[in-house]
Formats: structure tokens, sequence, C-alpha cells
């Protein structure tokens, strides 16, 4: 049976309502996981308050 570990990315959506990613932030930090082997399973986002987005939290997994 197929061993994984796991490993989670916060990423700070900014501005006083939330909802602001920098995307070019989130786009290195994506391939460098992936470099490192990391796959990415899913990314949800967390509501702040009136529905805007406080962080993305990306979740990750590699063959042990």
């Amino acid at each position: 049976m197929e061993q994984f570990e796991y490993k989670t990315l916060f990423t700070d959506a900014k501005g006083v309502l939330g909802g602001k990613v920098n995307e070019s932030q989130l786009q290195a930090d994506l391939n460098e996981l992936r470099q490192q082997g990391w796959e990415l399973v899913n990314t949800v986002a967390t509501a702040q308050s009136y529905g805007s987005t406080r962080w993305l939290i990306s979740i990750f997994k590699r063959k042990m």
C-alpha cells in the first residue's frame, strides 16, 4: 500500500476586504513545491467576512 506525506501552503489574500492574491508569487510557490516532488491535491478559500477570501489553503501530497 502506498504511503503519502502531506503539506499545506497558506497564501494570504491581502487587501482591506481580502481577496487580492499575488498571482506570480502563488505560481512561484506552486512550481517550487512541484520541483520538490509535491503534487497539488486541492486548494480551498477561507472566508473572512461577508464572503471575502482571507486565505487560500493549498494541500499537497507526495509518496514517502
